[in-house]
């Protein structure tokens, strides 16, 4: 049985260590062949108003085509509709240059791909593609503007088929993007599935302009660092998802600014592999200093969640350490969700059970101006949250809410939400179906006086408080 000692070291700065090391040794994608391809020699124009699609894919042709090396976009506006990556190209944008995603969806390339998953069961659209390649980079100090507010959301799962991502790589081996700014995505702005050796640092990502509108989606992927990053986005931010049986694993993710209308911090909604061994340090999670559109959220630029951990389609969750985090303006700061919703990643492939979350270290977090609603812990019946340690850690929220009795449904199917009970009965924590939770140094404070109990746990086995 695993146990959390506040003697000695903890599982997380074991794991750590560990994880950090494997990461650090394996950084960096192969460098890319010396040619050098300059998008206008191929009949790029700077003109918003015509199609460079054609000029700049010709050039990644022919630099693949010369043993790959460097595409460039030298300074300019370039409209481009789809285009296609190919392995140990590099596209480079210089200072100055801007690719605009055409507002034409005729000009979109709907692309399949042989990976099962949730989402890959129809036909996709987006800006910059990659399926199966190797050794694939964009850089530079430009700018990609995917202008994705001219494609109105049509049903509740259209994202990527009638809105473009604006990237999208599938079972890729050695991507790197860096220095870049992403902005204005039809949908998710950044999808990653089932990549391998993933590196994404320095970049800048406004991503506010329509419905689902995710900063960073690392779906099954393995070995993967996310440093330096700035995210300000109406949907969640930084997002680990699982829609296919390949879990995300050995992940490092540091020093970045997040904003969120939604979840700054969301590990799920889709689980169907989960989540391993996974490090979030130094995180900035702020409201945004844009509130001019908003689609989900509360007024003011609230997110729903800070830190929200589920696993509801089935999968694991274990190894995961998160610390060094500051918190300012959320309604309920952490949620941990094990529930039942067994969505399955294919019609014919049935979810097997409910899944389990144990080894979970939040510490050394810092969390002002939340809303009243409170944080929770909870499992279901049969199968609860195990070995869960909260360390250093400080809440203050609005406050001013009466006693409030424990929800009397689980809720075991419905979309995870930290929100999906309304106003919880503890200030700090409402527990329910777990084992071995730890709170070391945990403190809630309220602005305005509050009736409920800092904690209130029900069906929770060896709870320390300290």
């Amino acid at each position: 049985m695993w146990l959390i000692s506040s003697e000695s070291m903890k599982f997380s700065d074991i794991f750590a260590a560990g994880v950090l090391g494997l990461l650090v040794m394996s950084f960096g994608c192969d460098e890319a062949a010396a040619s050098v391809h300059r998008i206008t020699d191929y009949g790029a124009v700077s003109d918003t108003t015509q199609l460079s699609t054609e000029a700049v894919q010709r050039a990644i042709d022919a630099c693949s085509a010369a043993g790959g090396g460097t595409v460039t976009v030298p300074s300019g506006s370039y409209k481009i509709g789809s285009i296609f990556l190919k392995s140990n190209v590099t596209l480079n944008l210089e200072n100055g240059s801007t690719l605009y995603g055409s507002t034409d969806i005729s000009d979109y390339t709907p692309v399949t791909t042989d990976y099962v998953s949730l989402r890959t069961h129809t036909p996709t659209i987006q800006l910059i593609y990659a399926d199966k390649a190797d050794n694939i980079a964009i850089t530079g100090e430009g700018t990609i503007d995917g202008r994705g507010k001219a494609f109105p959301k049509l049903s509740w799962n259209d994202e990527g088929i009638t809105r473009p991502h604006l990237l999208r790589f599938i079972c890729c081996n050695g991507v790197k993007v860096s220095g870049v700014t992403l902005k204005n995505s039809g949908c998710w702005m950044q999808h990653y599935l089932a990549c391998d050796k993933v590196r994404i640092d320095g970049i800048t990502v406004i991503n506010r302009n329509n419905y689902n509108n995710d900063a960073l989606d690392l779906d099954g992927c393995h070995d993967v660092t996310v440093s330096n990053m700035i995210a300000d986005s109406d949907d969640d931010a930084i997002t680990l998802k699982s829609t296919s049986p390949r879990l995300c694993e050995d992940i490092v993710i540091s020093n970045c600014v997040v904003s969120s209308h939604c979840n700054a911090i969301k590990l799920g909604t889709e689980t169907n592999g989960g989540f391993r061994n996974i490090i979030i340090r130094g995180i900035a999670v702020k409201p945004s200093s844009d509130q001019s559109s908003q689609y989900f959220g509360y007024p003011g630029g609230i997110g729903h969640g800070a830190i929200v951990l589920e696993i509801v389609d089935g999968g694991v969750m274990s190894n995961i350490d998160i610390g060094d985090v500051t918190i300012r303006g959320t309604e309920s700061p952490i949620f941990i969700r094990l529930a039942d919703r067994a969505r399955p990643y294919s019609p014919d492939v049935p979810v097997n059970g409910v899944g389990k979350m144990e080894r979970i270290c939040l510490h050394d977090i810092m969390i002002d101006e939340a809303g009243p609603t409170g944080s929770s812990i909870t499992g279901l019946e049969g199968h609860p949250v195990c070995d869960v340690e909260l360390r250093n850690i400080r809440i203050r929220h609005h406050g001013g809410q009466s006693v409030t009795p424990a929800p009397d449904d689980e809720k075991r199917a419905e979309y995870p939400e930290s929100t999906m009970w309304g106003i919880l009965p503890a200030k700090g924590f409402w527990l329910n179906h777990t084992r071995n939770i730890t709170f070391d140094n945990v403190t809630v404070e309220t602005i305005a006086p509050d009736e409920r109990e800092t904690y209130v746990a029900t069906d929770s086995e060896n709870l320390i408080i300290r």
